[in-house]
């Protein structure tokens, strides 16, 4: 076992078809991750898209990841070569990347992620390498049967290819994006008959490819729904929404006590 190896052991984990369950942090403390490491979720989703993380902050942030033993995934705001070699050398345990509408760029996204056979740049000199502890070809096998890739089905236009995306050697598996799918087909709700035959169509491609379907739920019931159909992983919420639920019962418990 080389020094560098995830010990979550996220990517086999996920890639067997466990069930998993993680939440997105948009909040850019490390507190909350320790939280909820400590709480048993499986993964965190760093969500630097639509949170104001940064180069610092994340990097923290998986340091939190690891402390607390959960897998930090980092949800990048742009899926460049750069942006993916940075969280990486940082220490994610894997990346979930946005906008994967076609199998071109899957393929560009799969070489920035992996070292043999791809284009992820080379440095032993980081958290991930260990601060140089590990050996250079230790420090590539480690990354490449380590790191996950998740790519986010959530364009119309992807449904057309979804075949040759889920196919993509190093492409781990997909996040089935319903709401941007919503926004995108103009569809009445995440559940509209639409959406759900998009959600049909790419578990569907995703089960002939071998490959494990990740979905963003709000209940139980959802999840259960899911896993059926033939989800594994599964996102509940966000910390943000953890805190704003549990204020809001907390400010009403207490306030009736005025009324009564």
């Amino acid at each position: 076992m080389t020094k560098t190896e995830d010990k979550t052991g996220f990517r086999q984990r996920f890639r067997s078809g466990d069930h998993l369950v993680g939440t997105f942090v948009k909040t850019p403390v490390t507190h909350v991750i320790e939280i909820i490491g400590a709480v048993g979720f499986d993964f965190v989703v760093i969500d630097e898209e639509h949170a104001p993380w940064d180069r610092v902050t994340i990097d923290a942030a998986l340091l939190a990841a690891r402390a607390s033993g959960t897998a930090g995934i980092v949800r990048v705001a742009e899926p460049t070569p750069s942006k993916i070699l940075s969280v990486l050398d940082d220490g994610a345990a894997g990346v979930l990347v946005p906008h994967v509408y076609s199998a071109k760029k899957a393929q560009e996204i799969a070489a920035a992620c992996r070292y043999r056979g791809g284009k992820r740049g080379f440095s032993n000199t980081t958290r991930a390498g260990g601060y140089g502890a590990v050996g250079l070809w230790d420090h590539v096998a480690a990354g490449d049967e380590n790191v996950t890739l998740i790519g986010m089905i959530e364009d119309p236009e992807a449904l057309d290819e979804i075949d040759a995306i889920v196919a993509t050697e190093g492409l781990d598996g997909v996040f089935i994006g319903r709401g941007d799918l919503t926004v995108a087909m103009g569809a009445a709700s995440t559940d509209a008959p639409e959406i759900k035959n998009a959600c049909t169509r790419i578990i569907a491609a995703a089960r002939n490819a071998g490959k494990p379907v990740a979905v963003m739920v709000g209940t139980a019931e959802e999840a259960a729904r899911f896993r059926e159909m033939g989800a594994s992983a599964f996102i509940v919420s966000s910390d943000q929404t953890f805190m704003r639920q549990a204020a809001m019962r907390a400010f009403a418990d207490v306030a009736a006590v005025g009324r009564s």
